[in-house]
């Protein structure tokens, strides 16, 4: 039977030499079952140094994909010129690979039909070449006709899976401010299952924290107590967690598929050419450009060009440098168009040490030891294989203020890692997880705010509200509410940022905050504008 549904292709994501270079190609719809309401997206996928392992951290690193379509006409199909979410079936039969090139492979459907995990089904290393991998989109769930024509865009995320378990928060060291630790003591504070959590409190046991220091103290300290709800993902439980922080390829792809007003929310720009926060050169590296303007009812196109030539995503403009100057609402708002959610600051520890002991002011790839000479320079800067210029082969690297001198910006995501080094000289996490120290400043929900507390670990549905904001129950700052109160914010009363928010890992732009508990910007709120050292990462629980 003629099939009526037609694809158009776009790659979304291609990261250089020695990040995982993460491709999907040749994108087209096969398969149509009429009376099922069902047909297949098949395209082409690769990614180079992919693992699975069952011993040490025990894991593997996974692709998250999702669909989007765009109705363009037929009979009795309603053309908005909107990008929707695709409903990918949640059963793992229903996903497979026709050429696998000798890597067997495993799919994890996620529950609410948002979208795929495709990753190795045994242990193994080196790169993945799958052909025509097939997810079947079942395409009358989302109220389609069969003789809509259609165009459909496939995205792909690289992720790491982080495995169930036991763990620790804080690392026992007496000077970080507002680190986590156990009750009256100064030592790491075991989370062993996903219960609710007395937080404060001189009692053993307890999940208390050191926040005397901190720039905005936590709601609950020696004296008063608060309960973390067994709601609130805690780390235990397994989860996906984005490689890499998202890059300006990612970002400006997102921008690709939104509406005018979307558009308008999530970033400055205001005239044609200009960078995202309305400048005209590339603001800290972040390459992220409006060639067209959004006007009317036709939506903006936005592109990378770090050389600021007007000339969009050539070879060296920057597609793959993780971007910054953000603010926690485009940060979420990205989250819940790509069907993923925020971490919580435990999670992030989790990701970072894993399940080893905790060690006195570690960084994320376990140890004290941090690279404090400059960079001086970038190899190849701007490209797919941007290296810094002399990282160290023994001291953990990472690309904050001291290495960050006369460069002026987040590096490329995965700079550090290449097929020789190790996890110290990677800047890596115990999971193969990059720059979690430094580069840019991780949002996660924290514990300290009512705000966080009452996070619950929902996932985006693929959609963000008309305006342009996240719009999941219990996140903070959904639809673009702060609830952030003048009594806990100062002069920071009415932030765009999301109140239950919070900075961990450092930046580019300073010298502290870098290390793994470090917590002491554990409440704020942010400034009024976006900021030059955020960046996001999203994650999910695992099906």
């Amino acid at each position: 039977m003629k099939k009526t549904l037609f694809t158009a292709f776009i790659t979304l994501l291609s990261f250089g030499l020695y990040a995982n270079n993460i491709r999907v190609n040749t994108a087209v719809l096969t398969g149509q079952n009429i009376p099922g309401g069902f047909t297949f997206v098949s395209f082409n996928m690769l990614w180079d140094n992919s693992w699975r392992t069952s011993s040490g951290p025990n894991n593997w690193d996974a692709a998250w994909v999702f669909v989007k379509y765009r109705i363009e006409s037929g009979p009795g199909c309603t053309v908005t010129g909107n990008w929707l979410p695709a409903t990918l079936s949640n059963v793992n039969g229903d996903h497979s690979v026709t050429t696998n090139n000798g890597v067997a492979p495993a799919f994890a459907a996620a529950a609410d039909n948002t979208g795929v995990f495709a990753h190795r089904a045994g242990d193994g290393t080196g790169n993945i070449n799958w052909g025509d991998v097939r997810l079947r989109w079942n395409y009358g769930v989302d109220g389609l006709a069969s003789g809509c024509v259609v165009t459909i865009k496939v995205f792909a995320v690289e992720m790491v899976h982080v495995p169930g378990g036991s763990f620790f928060v804080g690392d026992g060291s007496v000077t970080l401010s507002g680190q986590l630790r156990n009750g009256p003591t100064n030592t790491a504070y075991q989370i062993t299952g996903e219960g609710a959590v007395t937080l404060g409190g001189l009692t053993a046991g307890s999940l208390n924290n050191s926040n005397g220091s901190q720039t905005v103290a936590d709601d609950f300290n020696n004296v008063t107590t608060q309960t973390l709800p067994a709601t609130f993902p805690k780390g235990f439980a397994a989860f996906y967690s984005m490689k890499y922080e998202i890059s300006a390829e990612q970002y400006a792809e997102f921008l690709n598929v939104l509406t005018v007003t979307q558009q308008l929310a999530r970033h400055a720009a205001t005239v044609v050419n200009r960078y995202i926060n309305n400048g005209v050169t590339p603001p800290n590296r972040n390459a992220v450009k409006c060639s067209i303007l959004p006007i009317g009812g036709t939506p903006g196109t936005y592109g990378s060009d770090l050389n600021n030539n007007n000339i969009y995503n050539e070879t060296a403009d920057g597609q793959n440098i993780g971007i910054t100057n953000l603010s926690s609402q485009d940060i979420l708002a990205y989250y819940d168009w790509a069907g993923l959610r925020p971490m919580t600051e435990l999670e992030f520890e989790k990701m970072s040490r894993g399940n080893l002991p905790a060690v006195p002011n570690e960084f994320a790839w376990g140890s004290a030891t941090l690279y404090a000479t400059s960079y001086a320079a970038l190899t190849n800067s701007g490209a797919g294989n941007e290296l810094p210029n002399s990282p160290s082969t023994t001291l953990g690297n990472a690309n904050y203020s001291l290495t960050n001198v006369g460069i002026g910006g987040p590096f490329r995501v995965g700079i550090f890692a290449t097929a020789t080094s190790s996890r110290v000289a990677s800047g890596a996490s115990y999971y193969g997880i990059m720059e979690l120290t430094g580069n840019a400043w991780e949002m996660p929900v924290g514990l300290g705010h009512v705000a966080g507390r009452s996070f619950t670990g929902l996932h985006g549905n693929g959609n963000i509200s008309a305006t342009g904001f996240a719009n999941v129950d219990n996140w903070p700052g959904a639809n673009g509410n702060s609830s952030w109160t003048t009594s806990n914010a100062g002069v920071n009363a009415g932030s765009t940022q999301a109140a239950g928010m919070m900075f961990r890992g450092g930046s580019w732009f300073q010298p502290n905050w870098l290390r793994v508990s470090d917590r002491d910007y554990s409440s704020w709120p942010g400034l009024n504008a976006r900021e030059n050292r955020i960046g996001g990462r999203a994650v999910r629980t695992a099906p």
